[in-house]
């Protein structure tokens, strides 16, 4: 299997991109998109002088409780930059989802309770909530993180979507917000 069915496999439609536009950003915007593949993992993410932003993170579930999780996102924590990523809120009829934040509040996650995200997939229509979860060096602030959320989305996300997809992705105004209230801590509980 390779690396685009194995992420296929595991991540919804509505946040995949097409294995063509992450074949362009590849060959495109290589220098900082970049694919770190192995027989039990896939990492994609992206690589700014300020931060990383990991777009997809998957481990095979043979080699879940092994560390290989641990030990990708530690290579990313040794860049000393902010790490960023989406994640699902909790639902509980996918016990993924409450695996996946227990696994990144373990590795000293935050959630970014300040911004609003919410997706629209060009390929199902359907309006997708996420959480931003950041791992910040030097406790960066979450305007910091939203700027850079708004940029990941604005560079990568929407990069060619009209070619890829037909139509556009909604603009970055529209997509995130930066709320002077704080939602409750998705990561608090764990």
């Amino acid at each position: 299997m390779n690396w685009y069915e194995k992420l296929n496999q595991y991540f919804p439609v509505e946040e995949m991109k097409s294995k063509e536009h992450m074949e362009t950003l590849l060959a495109e915007k290589g220098n900082v998109y970049i694919k770190d593949e192995g027989p039990k993992h896939v990492l994609m993410y992206v690589e700014f002088e300020n931060f990383v932003f990991v777009d997809y993170l998957f481990v095979s579930k043979e080699a879940r409780g092994e560390g290989l999780g641990r030990k990708l996102l530690n290579k990313l924590k040794e860049k000393n930059k902010a790490i960023l990523l989406e994640v699902e809120p909790v639902n509980y009829e996918d016990t993924d989802t409450e695996k996946r934040l227990k696994f990144y509040a373990r590795e000293d996650f935050k959630h970014a309770s300040r911004i609003g995200y919410t997706r629209r997939s060009l390929a199902t229509g359907e309006n997708t909530v996420l959480e931003i979860l950041y791992w910040s060096p030097n406790d960066q602030d979450e305007e910091e993180i939203y700027n850079a959320m708004k940029w990941t989305y604005e560079n990568i996300h929407t990069f060619k979507d009209e070619q890829f997809y037909g139509d556009s992705y909604d603009p970055s105004s529209e997509v995130l917000v930066f709320k002077t209230d704080k939602k409750p801590n998705m990561l608090k509980s764990y």
